[in-house]
């Protein structure tokens, strides 16, 4: 069976990168770019590489660098564009994103309006190359094994009803949503070269998420229950018997038009899992996968049907992932759920990380170690391509930020890891061995068949022409030939008659062939006419086309202004949204603010009430303690008054007694110094005692000379005077001895 080999002997997995722009212009930036196929990390300050404190800086080379500044249209040149022509001549292709959370990696195979990414730019280039070549829609049918059949078109037109009728059937002539509108300008279009015009094309698309490590349809639609909604149901991996991994039960939908097959994206895009996170704001948390089916076989003979063969069906596909980006958990402030979904993401990238190295290893060692392929979904369906079932290309994208450092250095070396993989291997296409140019040819038979039964009037009794019936007519019209029967050698009658019938029909012949020159002449004429008047006509038409193109550009112009309109309006509601959301807010807060202004100023004129209050009870206060102060010193000035006139009453007491107590013989005591008298701690006077020690000295003395003839006597009136002096130095403010006491002293008298 003849064959077509496709692949070189070696090819390797093609990895590129994209620098994302900075966030914000002051930032410290991590990546520099060296030249177009090398980028240079430079460690940011603060964070030492070495032991000895020293940066360290590393470089990293890649097919193709894209830097900051560079277009979709250019990244989808150089990286999307191969592998679309290779999915239309049959080979299969993988590209999928890989990077940091943030790091640019949806806008890259996604984009936004206006700057539509390697998704959408790919789907419009397969209908720009295969659109007039394309199959009746259900003429291609899908099995249930990632197989592909073919139906004639009466059963297509039969399954086309059934499907139109079916409520869960997708809906293409509804519009498009405004935020997928206008992704891709017109003058940006691509288009294969080289495409096989003797097959016809049909395309299916389906679209999965792997969430959790578990396989999700996003095309599926799910019954809605409002009273208790069933959750999606996840979907297995199977191989079929050509040992390729498909999607069990997976919904694949057959498009005709780049439209219909982004809006089929875009419906499911919408179920896709994202989240908040503290470094993006929608955050991809499933790996999303969008397979591109491209089937083709080749025409019958004749050019004009689909060979109705199973085995010449060719099914190439195009897998269009977009990984979700590693984290770190203490980063993004991931909680509950979200831990989980960042586990499993970083789980199923460390897996596919080991798979490459493994591969690796196996490649350059020549070892034989087991790929662990069945430990995550993602490595276990695209198992094939890594054992050289098709292309694989990787877009790396990076944020130069310094944040991202650490996690851009392990993307650097995973990158390096895969450009050294091998993983394409050639293959082989059934050629079906028919003639070349077959759809041209019947085509062109067909116009040709047409303009011919137009010139003729059109086909007469079963597409026979008019030609014969108008050789009868005029074979007709010619003078019968007399009776030729010749009776006898000598008759003269007979010949002369028939030489003359055939001058006669030689003669009419001649003028109906003079006529027919003449009315071939006059044809001639009306055709060249006609031929002008085709001319002139087949001129306005082009001009009618060319109008009729302005007309379609004008109309695809406003088509395209409505959008933007409706886009505008939809903002525009939005806005208004937001900003009755703030005036709500505002008044909210003016009423707030008014309320505490209200509460300020009871609060400070309850404050001036209590500070009034509390002055008077201050004044009341200070007068009655004036009052108090002023009656305490009054009973303390009588007090001491009375203090002193006791003192004064006590020592003119003690000078009394000690007036009494002299003898007459005895010699006065010398005279006292003056002295000034102190003053006692109540502002009286201090009594002073010094009269009573002179009189005990004086005892003193006399009982050393010893009288006896008056001891008793003596004795006695000393006794009397000493106690009569301790009564009265006892006598003190507060005892019960009043000021009109008076202590006089008794002589005591002794028993005979």
């Amino acid at each position: 069976k003849p064959s077509i080999s496709f692949y070189p002997p070696v090819t390797f997995a093609q990895v590129y990168c994209r620098v994302r722009p900075l966030g914000v212009e002051d930032e410290e930036c991590c990546i520099e770019v060296i030249s177009s196929a090398t980028i240079q990390l430079h460690a940011p300050e603060g964070f030492k590489t070495n032991r000895n404190g020293e940066y360290k800086e590393t470089q990293y080379s890649f097919k193709k660098v894209f830097g900051v500044s560079i277009s979709q249209i250019e990244l989808f040149e150089h990286v999307a564009k191969p592998l679309v022509d290779d999915l239309i001549h049959g080979k299969n292709g993988l590209l999928f994103t890989y990077g940091v959370t943030g790091s640019g990696k949806t806008f890259t195979m996604t984009g936004s309006p206006g700057q539509g990414g390697l998704l959408p730019r790919s789907l419009d280039m397969i209908f720009n190359s295969i659109g007039p070549y394309q199959a009746k829609r259900y003429v291609f049918k899908t099995d249930d094994k990632n197989g592909m059949e073919v139906q004639n078109e009466v059963d297509a037109l039969l399954e086309r009803q059934r499907r139109e009728n079916n409520s869960h059937y997708f809906d293409f002539r509804q519009k498009l949503d405004p935020e997928i509108a206008d992704m891709i300008k017109s003058e940006e279009a691509y288009k294969t070269e080289g495409v096989d015009e003797d097959s016809s094309y049909s395309v299916f698309v389906s679209y999965i998420e792997i969430y959790n490590n578990y396989i999700y349809d996003l095309l599926e639609e799910n019954q809605e229950d409002a009273i208790k909604p069933k959750p999606p149901q996840s979907k297995t991996l199977r191989e079929d018997q050509n040992h390729n991994m498909y999607v069990a039960g997976c919904m694949e939908v057959e498009v005709k038009s780049a439209e219909e097959a982004f809006q089929v994206f875009w419906r499911g895009q919408k179920k896709r899992k994202v989240a908040n996170t503290r470094l993006n704001r929608e955050s991809s948390r499933s790996h999303s996968v969008l397979i591109v089916k491209l089937a083709q076989a080749p025409l019958d003979a004749d050019g004009d049907n689909i060979l109705q063969d199973k085995n010449q069906v060719t099914v190439s596909q195009l897998c269009l992932v977009d990984l979700a980006g590693s984290e770190r958990t203490g980063r993004t402030g991931a909680e509950g759920t979200r831990i989980r979904e960042a586990g499993n993401i970083n789980q199923s990238l460390l897996n596919l990380r080991t798979c490459i190295e493994i591969l690796r290893e196996n490649q350059l060692c020549g070892t034989n170690r087991m790929v662990p392929y069945r430990d995550s979904k993602v490595t276990h369906l695209f198992k094939n391509y890594f054992d050289g079932e098709g292309k694989v290309r990787m877009v790396v994208c990076v944020n130069p930020k310094a944040d991202d450092y650490e996690e851009t250095l392990l993307v650097m070396r995973f990158a390096e890891l895969t450009q050294e993989v091998e993983v394409a291997r050639p293959v082989d296409r059934p050629i079906c061995g028919f003639t070349p140019g077959r759809r041209h040819r019947n085509q062109a038979f067909k116009e040709e068949l047409s303009r011919k039964l137009d010139e003729r009037g059109g086909p007469i009794d079963g597409g026979k022409l008019y030609v014969p019936s108008v050789i009868n007519s005029m074979v007709h019209c010619l003078p019968p030939l007399p009776s030729s029967e010749l009776a006898d050698p000598n008759d003269d009658i007979t010949l002369p008659r028939l030489i003359e019938a055939l001058h006669n029909r030689h003669r009419i012949r001649q003028m109906m062939i003079d006529e027919y020159n003449n009315a071939g002449s006059m044809l001639q004429e009306l055709d060249n006419n006609l031929i002008s008047k085709e001319n002139v006509i087949h001129e306005q038409n082009g001009k009618l086309v060319d109008k009729e193109k302005i007309i379609q550009n004008n109309k695809a112009e406003i088509e395209r202004l409505e959008k933007r309109t409706k886009m505008q309006e939809h903002k525009i509601d939005i806005l208004q949204k937001t900003t009755k959301i703030y005036e709500d807010d505002q008044r909210t807060l003016k009423y707030e603010l008014e309320t505490r202004e209200q509460r300020l100023q009871r609060e400070q004129s309850d404050k001036r009430r209590l500070e009034q209050r509390m002055q008077g009870v201050v004044t009341d206060t200070q007068y009655k303690w004036e009052k108090e102060c002023d009656r305490r010193v009054n009973a303390m000035q009588l007090e001491m008054q009375n203090k002193l006139w006791v003192k004064d009453e006590k020592l003119k007491q003690l000078k009394a007694i000690v007036t009494e107590s002299k003898t007459p013989g005895r010699p006065d005591p010398p005279p006292r110094q003056t002295q000034r008298q102190p003053q006692s701690q109540g502002g009286g006077q201090a009594v002073q005692f010094t009269d009573i020690e002179t009189l005990k000295q004086e005892r003193k003395r006399k009982s050393s000379e010893g009288t006896p003839a008056n001891g008793d006597h003596t004795d006695g009136a000393w006794t009397d005077v000493e106690t009569r002096c301790s009564a009265a130095v006892e006598m003190r403010a507060g005892s019960n001895l009043g000021p009109g006491y008076e202590h006089h002293g008794i002589t005591k008298r002794r028993k005979p």
